[in-house]
């Protein structure tokens, strides 16, 4: 198996989406507090509403602050940003974060309203599992809403499913990484 660091450093890079698209994937730096505040403000209600339960005018910047900063071992995050060329904007977050079981990690993925059904959700929660594997992680945990299907169809393609259960409209679905990725 490859080392961490050469895994990590492989998740950044420019990709090609299936409609030819291209974005750069890259681990998320402090630098970009700013640019998740701008990117919650281009999410319709509804993709803010399903990503964190709730709808805000605009991402608190102290939230901002921590989400921009990560461990990049238990708590991690990739963004996606539209290459050099234009006008530089993330576009969407993948992220994970502890739970209250240390074996355990919760899992969030966010894709800007204009950037979806392109499959950039699919490389990023790909490259998550990636990088959870090479820090060790092998359990993760999501909070879905029961109605969000394409986020679940997205964790049954990608992830094996242990447990699940509903409760108030909202998913809670244990999982793993499935050998060999995708």
């Amino acid at each position: 198996m490859p080392d961490r660091d050469a895994v990590l450093e492989a998740l950044d890079r420019e990709i090609d989406l299936r409609d030819g698209a291209r974005v750069r994937v890259r681990r998320i730096r402090p630098e970009d507090e700013p640019g998740l505040v701008s990117l919650y403000g281009r999410l319709s209600e509804h993709t803010a509403y399903q990503r964190f339960f709730s709808v805000m005018r605009r991402l608190p910047p102290d939230w901002a602050h921590f989400l921009a900063n990560v461990d990049y071992r238990r708590r991690f995050a990739l963004v996606a940003e539209r290459p050099a060329g234009g006008p530089s904007a993330l576009v969407a977050v993948a992220r994970y974060e502890p739970s209250d079981d240390p074996e355990v990690v919760e899992i969030a993925l966010v894709v800007q309203d204009d950037w979806q059904m392109r499959g950039l959700g699919t490389v990023l929660l790909a490259d998550l599992l990636r990088a959870a594997a090479a820090n060790g992680i092998t359990r993760l945990r999501a909070w879905v809403l029961a109605d969000n299907r394409r986020m679940l169809d997205l964790l049954a393609r990608l992830t094996d499913v242990t447990q699940r259960t509903i409760e108030q409209g909202v998913c809670r679905l244990e999982l793993r990484a499935r050998a060999g990725g995708r």
